[in-house]
Protein backbone atom coordinates (compact mmCIF):
# COMPACT_ATOMS: atom_id res chain seq x y z
CA UNK A 1 0.00 0.00 0.00
CA UNK A 2 1.61 3.47 -1.12
CA UNK A 3 1.62 6.24 1.20
CA UNK A 4 -0.66 8.17 -1.54
CA UNK A 5 -3.47 5.82 -0.76
CA UNK A 6 -2.67 5.18 2.69
CA UNK A 7 -3.40 9.02 3.35
CA UNK A 8 -7.06 8.67 1.93
CA UNK A 9 -7.72 6.73 4.97
CA UNK A 10 -5.81 8.49 7.43
CA UNK A 11 -8.57 11.10 6.89
CA UNK A 12 -10.88 10.75 9.81
CA UNK A 13 -13.84 11.62 7.75
CA UNK A 14 -13.33 9.83 5.66
CA UNK A 15 -17.21 8.82 5.04
CA UNK A 16 -17.22 12.30 3.24
CA UNK A 17 -14.15 11.67 1.73
CA UNK A 18 -14.11 13.05 -2.10
CA UNK A 19 -11.80 10.10 -3.49
CA UNK A 20 -14.33 7.96 -3.02
CA UNK A 21 -16.33 9.44 -6.32
CA UNK A 22 -12.82 9.38 -8.02
CA UNK A 23 -12.20 7.23 -10.81
CA UNK A 24 -10.78 3.71 -9.66
CA UNK A 25 -12.18 4.29 -6.12
CA UNK A 26 -14.82 1.60 -4.91
CA UNK A 27 -18.47 2.96 -5.08
CA UNK A 28 -21.21 1.72 -3.23
CA UNK A 29 -24.15 2.12 -5.34
CA UNK A 30 -26.38 5.02 -3.95
CA UNK A 31 -23.71 6.44 -1.29
CA UNK A 32 -24.02 10.25 -2.31
CA UNK A 33 -28.17 10.05 -1.86
CA UNK A 34 -28.44 8.24 1.32
CA UNK A 35 -25.54 10.61 2.99
CA UNK A 36 -27.40 13.67 1.92
CA UNK A 37 -30.28 12.20 3.33
CA UNK A 38 -28.84 10.81 6.16
CA UNK A 39 -26.40 13.88 7.32
CA UNK A 40 -29.87 16.00 6.71
CA UNK A 41 -31.57 13.69 9.66
CA UNK A 42 -28.40 13.77 11.71
CA UNK A 43 -28.49 17.54 11.21
CA UNK A 44 -32.17 18.48 12.06
CA UNK A 45 -32.77 16.25 15.16
CA UNK A 46 -29.22 16.87 16.71
CA UNK A 47 -29.48 20.54 16.29
CA UNK A 48 -32.71 20.50 17.53
CA UNK A 49 -31.67 18.10 20.38
CA UNK A 50 -28.55 19.81 21.75
CA UNK A 51 -30.21 23.40 21.94
CA UNK A 52 -32.91 22.05 23.85
CA UNK A 53 -30.46 20.05 26.03
CA UNK A 54 -28.21 22.78 26.99
CA UNK A 55 -31.41 24.91 27.51
CA UNK A 56 -32.92 23.17 29.81
CA UNK A 57 -30.04 22.32 31.71
CA UNK A 58 -29.36 26.28 31.99
CA UNK A 59 -32.78 26.73 33.14
CA UNK A 60 -31.91 24.54 36.05
CA UNK A 61 -28.71 26.25 36.81
CA UNK A 62 -29.49 26.50 40.47
CA UNK A 63 -30.21 22.83 41.28
CA UNK A 64 -27.70 21.44 38.61
CA UNK A 65 -25.71 18.56 38.99
CA UNK A 66 -21.57 18.37 38.43
CA UNK A 67 -22.31 15.90 35.77
CA UNK A 68 -24.42 18.34 34.13
CA UNK A 69 -21.28 20.60 33.78
CA UNK A 70 -19.93 17.98 31.45
CA UNK A 71 -23.42 17.15 29.73
CA UNK A 72 -23.59 20.83 28.44
CA UNK A 73 -20.14 21.17 27.49
CA UNK A 74 -20.90 17.69 25.21
CA UNK A 75 -23.58 19.15 23.79
CA UNK A 76 -21.95 22.46 22.78
CA UNK A 77 -19.16 20.22 21.27
CA UNK A 78 -21.56 18.29 19.46
CA UNK A 79 -23.76 21.80 18.18
CA UNK A 80 -20.58 22.81 16.80
CA UNK A 81 -19.78 20.26 14.89
CA UNK A 82 -23.73 19.86 13.38
CA UNK A 83 -23.07 23.28 12.67
CA UNK A 84 -20.97 21.71 9.50
CA UNK A 85 -22.96 19.21 8.37
CA UNK A 86 -24.87 21.13 5.22
CA UNK A 87 -21.41 22.02 4.11
CA UNK A 88 -21.02 17.76 3.59
CA UNK A 89 -24.67 17.86 2.69
CA UNK A 90 -23.94 19.89 -0.07
CA UNK A 91 -20.77 18.03 -1.03
CA UNK A 92 -22.50 14.61 -1.52
CA UNK A 93 -25.34 16.20 -3.46
CA UNK A 94 -22.57 17.60 -5.60
CA UNK A 95 -20.60 14.13 -5.88
CA UNK A 96 -17.83 14.75 -3.67
CA UNK A 97 -16.97 18.48 -5.41
CA UNK A 98 -16.64 20.79 -2.68
CA UNK A 99 -18.07 24.50 -3.43
CA UNK A 100 -17.51 26.57 -0.42
CA UNK A 101 -14.34 27.60 -0.84
CA UNK A 102 -10.57 26.55 0.84
CA UNK A 103 -11.72 27.97 3.78
CA UNK A 104 -14.79 26.09 4.90
CA UNK A 105 -12.88 23.32 3.74
CA UNK A 106 -9.99 23.69 6.05
CA UNK A 107 -12.49 25.20 8.60
CA UNK A 108 -15.37 22.61 8.96
CA UNK A 109 -12.44 19.84 9.09
CA UNK A 110 -10.99 21.08 11.95
CA UNK A 111 -14.22 21.73 13.90
CA UNK A 112 -14.99 18.10 13.18
CA UNK A 113 -11.30 16.73 14.71
CA UNK A 114 -11.81 19.07 17.67
CA UNK A 115 -15.27 17.76 18.69
CA UNK A 116 -13.80 13.85 17.86
CA UNK A 117 -11.12 15.08 21.13
CA UNK A 118 -13.63 16.57 23.02
CA UNK A 119 -16.37 14.24 23.27
CA UNK A 120 -13.80 11.70 24.01
CA UNK A 121 -12.49 13.19 26.34
CA UNK A 122 -16.05 14.66 28.30
CA UNK A 123 -16.97 11.13 28.35
CA UNK A 124 -14.03 9.52 30.00
CA UNK A 125 -14.36 12.72 32.59
CA UNK A 126 -18.13 11.75 33.22
CA UNK A 127 -17.01 7.96 33.54
CA UNK A 128 -14.54 9.17 36.07
CA UNK A 129 -16.81 11.81 37.83
CA UNK A 130 -19.67 8.80 38.38
CA UNK A 131 -17.07 6.13 39.26
CA UNK A 132 -15.60 8.72 42.03
CA UNK A 133 -19.33 9.30 42.82
CA UNK A 134 -20.81 5.70 43.50
CA UNK A 135 -17.31 3.74 44.44
CA UNK A 136 -15.53 6.53 46.25
CA UNK A 137 -18.00 8.83 47.52
CA UNK A 138 -16.47 10.16 51.07
CA UNK A 139 -13.39 10.55 49.08
CA UNK A 140 -15.00 12.50 46.10
CA UNK A 141 -16.02 15.09 47.85
CA UNK A 142 -12.93 16.55 48.00
CA UNK A 143 -12.69 16.51 44.36
CA UNK A 144 -16.06 16.62 43.05
CA UNK A 145 -16.24 20.17 43.07
CA UNK A 146 -17.59 22.74 40.53
CA UNK A 147 -15.12 24.80 39.99
CA UNK A 148 -12.78 21.87 39.60
CA UNK A 149 -15.06 20.54 36.65
CA UNK A 150 -15.28 23.95 34.77
CA UNK A 151 -11.31 24.39 35.22
CA UNK A 152 -11.36 20.47 33.77
CA UNK A 153 -13.90 21.45 30.82
CA UNK A 154 -11.55 24.62 30.03
CA UNK A 155 -8.78 22.35 29.41
CA UNK A 156 -10.52 19.64 27.33
CA UNK A 157 -11.61 22.05 25.14
CA UNK A 158 -7.96 23.91 24.81
CA UNK A 159 -6.04 20.58 24.38
CA UNK A 160 -8.84 19.55 21.86
CA UNK A 161 -7.85 22.46 20.01
CA UNK A 162 -4.42 21.94 20.00
CA UNK A 163 -4.69 18.57 18.94
CA UNK A 164 -7.05 19.62 16.26
CA UNK A 165 -4.18 21.85 14.41
CA UNK A 166 -2.64 19.63 12.36
CA UNK A 167 -5.84 19.23 10.64
CA UNK A 168 -5.56 22.57 9.70
CA UNK A 169 -2.21 21.79 8.01
CA UNK A 170 -2.93 18.37 6.34
CA UNK A 171 -6.94 19.18 4.81
CA UNK A 172 -6.67 21.37 1.24
CA UNK A 173 -8.80 22.16 -1.29
CA UNK A 174 -7.26 20.10 -4.65
CA UNK A 175 -8.08 20.72 -8.05
CA UNK A 176 -8.28 17.27 -9.80
CA UNK A 177 -9.47 17.20 -13.63
CA UNK A 178 -10.85 21.17 -12.86
CA UNK A 179 -12.88 20.34 -9.90
CA UNK A 180 -12.35 20.61 -6.41
CA UNK A 181 -11.91 18.35 -3.60
CA UNK A 182 -11.79 18.86 0.22
CA UNK A 183 -8.85 16.34 0.36
CA UNK A 184 -5.74 14.94 2.80
CA UNK A 185 -2.33 15.82 1.56
CA UNK A 186 0.08 13.26 0.92
CA UNK A 187 0.79 11.22 3.94
CA UNK A 188 4.31 10.84 5.33
CA UNK A 189 6.31 8.42 7.72
CA UNK A 190 6.10 11.02 9.93
CA UNK A 191 2.58 11.82 9.59
CA UNK A 192 1.66 8.17 10.00
CA UNK A 193 3.69 8.07 13.29
CA UNK A 194 1.55 11.07 14.72
CA UNK A 195 -1.84 9.91 13.77
CA UNK A 196 -1.44 6.16 15.26
CA UNK A 197 -0.27 8.14 18.41
CA UNK A 198 -2.57 10.44 18.41
CA UNK A 199 -5.49 7.58 17.92
CA UNK A 200 -3.57 5.68 20.61
CA UNK A 201 -4.40 8.21 23.46
CA UNK A 202 -6.74 10.13 22.33
CA UNK A 203 -9.53 7.48 21.60
CA UNK A 204 -8.49 3.84 22.66
CA UNK A 205 -6.59 4.47 26.18
CA UNK A 206 -10.04 6.56 26.99
CA UNK A 207 -12.04 4.12 25.55
CA UNK A 208 -10.55 1.61 27.96
CA UNK A 209 -11.02 3.73 31.05
CA UNK A 210 -14.77 4.50 30.31
CA UNK A 211 -15.20 0.71 29.81
CA UNK A 212 -13.06 -0.04 33.15
CA UNK A 213 -15.04 2.94 35.06
CA UNK A 214 -18.38 1.59 34.19
CA UNK A 215 -17.23 -2.01 34.51
CA UNK A 216 -16.51 -1.37 38.03
CA UNK A 217 -19.88 0.64 38.69
CA UNK A 218 -21.42 -2.18 37.79
CA UNK A 219 -20.10 -4.71 39.45
CA UNK A 220 -20.61 -3.04 42.16
CA UNK A 221 -24.13 -1.71 41.74
CA UNK A 222 -24.87 -5.70 41.14
CA UNK A 223 -22.63 -6.69 44.45
CA UNK A 224 -25.72 -4.15 46.38
CA UNK A 225 -28.50 -5.43 44.50
CA UNK A 226 -27.66 -8.73 45.11
CA UNK A 227 -26.55 -8.67 49.37
CA UNK A 228 -29.63 -6.35 49.96
CA UNK A 229 -31.98 -8.49 48.42
CA UNK A 230 -34.16 -5.33 47.64
CA UNK A 231 -36.06 -5.16 44.39
CA UNK A 232 -34.60 -1.52 43.76
CA UNK A 233 -36.05 0.15 40.67
CA UNK A 234 -33.37 3.30 40.88
CA UNK A 235 -30.36 0.65 40.91
CA UNK A 236 -31.46 -1.32 38.11
CA UNK A 237 -32.25 1.82 36.49
CA UNK A 238 -29.12 3.00 36.84
CA UNK A 239 -27.13 0.02 35.47
CA UNK A 240 -29.29 0.36 32.78
CA UNK A 241 -28.34 3.83 31.76
CA UNK A 242 -24.43 2.55 32.26
CA UNK A 243 -24.91 -0.08 29.53
CA UNK A 244 -26.51 2.14 27.30
CA UNK A 245 -24.58 5.47 27.37
CA UNK A 246 -21.37 2.15 27.08
CA UNK A 247 -23.14 0.37 24.38
CA UNK A 248 -23.55 3.72 22.61
CA UNK A 249 -20.25 5.21 22.41
CA UNK A 250 -18.42 2.05 21.32
CA UNK A 251 -21.39 1.45 18.24
CA UNK A 252 -20.70 4.92 17.30
CA UNK A 253 -16.63 5.47 17.58
CA UNK A 254 -15.04 1.81 17.54
CA UNK A 255 -15.66 0.60 14.31
CA UNK A 256 -14.25 3.62 12.34
CA UNK A 257 -11.31 3.74 14.46
CA UNK A 258 -10.82 0.21 14.66
CA UNK A 259 -10.44 0.36 10.58
CA UNK A 260 -8.05 3.70 10.75
CA UNK A 261 -5.58 1.52 13.09
CA UNK A 262 -5.49 -1.20 10.61
CA UNK A 263 -5.03 1.42 7.80
CA UNK A 264 -2.52 2.96 9.61
CA UNK A 265 -0.33 0.10 10.71
CA UNK A 266 -0.90 -1.20 7.14
CA UNK A 267 0.34 2.55 6.20
CA UNK A 268 4.08 2.20 8.13
CA UNK A 269 4.50 -1.17 7.20
CA UNK A 270 4.32 -0.37 3.46
CA UNK A 271 2.94 -3.72 2.78
CA UNK A 272 -0.80 -4.55 2.21
CA UNK A 273 -2.04 -6.68 5.43
CA UNK A 274 -6.22 -5.57 4.83
CA UNK A 275 -7.68 -5.44 1.52
CA UNK A 276 -8.03 -1.96 0.18
CA UNK A 277 -11.36 -2.38 -0.74
CA UNK A 278 -12.64 -3.69 2.93
CA UNK A 279 -10.71 -0.82 4.16
CA UNK A 280 -12.41 1.42 2.13
CA UNK A 281 -15.75 -0.06 2.45
CA UNK A 282 -15.45 -0.33 6.29
CA UNK A 283 -14.62 3.11 6.44
CA UNK A 284 -17.46 4.24 4.51
CA UNK A 285 -20.26 2.29 6.36
CA UNK A 286 -18.60 3.29 9.79
CA UNK A 287 -17.97 6.74 9.10
CA UNK A 288 -21.97 8.02 9.63
CA UNK A 289 -21.99 5.86 12.32
CA UNK A 290 -19.44 8.30 13.99
CA UNK A 291 -21.15 11.37 12.94
CA UNK A 292 -25.05 10.13 14.19
CA UNK A 293 -23.34 10.27 17.61
CA UNK A 294 -23.95 13.68 17.89
CA UNK A 295 -27.55 13.82 17.70
CA UNK A 296 -27.98 10.32 19.57
CA UNK A 297 -26.96 11.62 22.91
CA UNK A 298 -29.44 14.10 23.72
CA UNK A 299 -31.94 11.15 22.93
CA UNK A 300 -30.36 8.65 25.39
CA UNK A 301 -30.19 11.65 28.40
CA UNK A 302 -33.90 12.37 27.59
CA UNK A 303 -35.29 8.93 27.46
CA UNK A 304 -33.21 7.35 30.43
CA UNK A 305 -32.24 10.33 32.70
CA UNK A 306 -35.41 11.23 34.86
CA UNK A 307 -33.70 14.52 36.24
CA UNK A 308 -32.66 15.37 32.23
CA UNK A 309 -36.28 14.38 31.10
CA UNK A 310 -37.72 16.59 33.98
CA UNK A 311 -35.36 19.39 33.34
CA UNK A 312 -36.45 19.17 29.49
CA UNK A 313 -40.22 19.19 30.39
CA UNK A 314 -40.02 21.82 32.64
CA UNK A 315 -38.07 23.86 29.68
CA UNK A 316 -40.33 23.66 27.53
CA UNK A 317 -43.52 23.37 29.34
CA UNK A 318 -42.92 26.06 32.49
CA UNK A 319 -46.73 25.77 33.32
CA UNK A 320 -45.87 21.73 34.82
CA UNK A 321 -42.55 23.43 36.87
CA UNK A 322 -45.02 23.28 39.93
CA UNK A 323 -46.47 20.07 39.04
CA UNK A 324 -45.56 16.79 40.25
CA UNK A 325 -43.76 16.34 37.35
CA UNK A 326 -39.89 16.77 38.97
CA UNK A 327 -41.33 17.48 42.25
CA UNK A 328 -38.51 14.81 44.20
CA UNK A 329 -35.30 16.66 43.82
CA UNK A 330 -32.92 13.63 44.50
CA UNK A 331 -30.74 12.57 41.67
CA UNK A 332 -29.91 8.92 40.75
CA UNK A 333 -26.18 9.89 42.35
CA UNK A 334 -27.37 10.86 45.27
CA UNK A 335 -29.84 8.20 45.54
CA UNK A 336 -26.61 5.77 44.62
CA UNK A 337 -24.31 7.52 47.20
CA UNK A 338 -26.86 7.19 49.73
CA UNK A 339 -28.14 3.36 49.17
CA UNK A 340 -24.11 2.35 48.94
CA UNK A 341 -23.16 4.40 51.41
CA UNK A 342 -25.62 2.57 53.77
CA UNK A 343 -24.71 -0.99 52.17
CA UNK A 344 -21.06 -0.16 53.33
CA UNK A 345 -22.60 0.96 56.75
CA UNK A 346 -24.66 -2.10 57.50
CA UNK A 347 -21.69 -4.41 55.76
CA UNK A 348 -18.78 -3.32 58.43
CA UNK A 349 -21.53 -3.44 61.07
CA UNK A 350 -21.95 -7.06 60.17
CA UNK A 351 -18.27 -7.68 59.86
CA UNK A 352 -17.92 -5.95 63.95
CA UNK A 353 -20.65 -8.29 65.02
CA UNK A 354 -19.02 -11.33 63.56
CA UNK A 355 -15.71 -10.06 65.55
CA UNK A 356 -17.68 -9.35 68.64
CA UNK A 357 -19.15 -12.80 69.08
CA UNK A 358 -15.68 -14.94 68.04
CA UNK A 359 -14.05 -13.42 70.96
Amino acid sequence: MDLKTTSDYLDYYYATSPNSHIKGSSQVPYTPVFLSVFYTAVFLTGVLGNLILIGALHCKRGSRRLIDIFIINLAASDFIFLVTLPLWVDKEASLGLWRTGSFLCKGSSYMISVNMHCSVFLLTCMSVDRYLAIMCPAVSRKFRRRDCAYRVCASIWFISCLLGLPTLLSRELTLIEDKSYCAEKRATSMRLTWALVTLIFTFFIPLLSIVICYCCITRKLYTHYQQSGKHNKKLRKSIKIIFIVVAAFVFSWLPFNTFKLLAIVSGLQNELYFSSAALQLGMKVSGPLAFANSCVNPLIYYTFDSYIHRAIVHCLCPCLRNSDIGSSTETSDSHLAKALSNFVHADDFVRRRKRSVSF
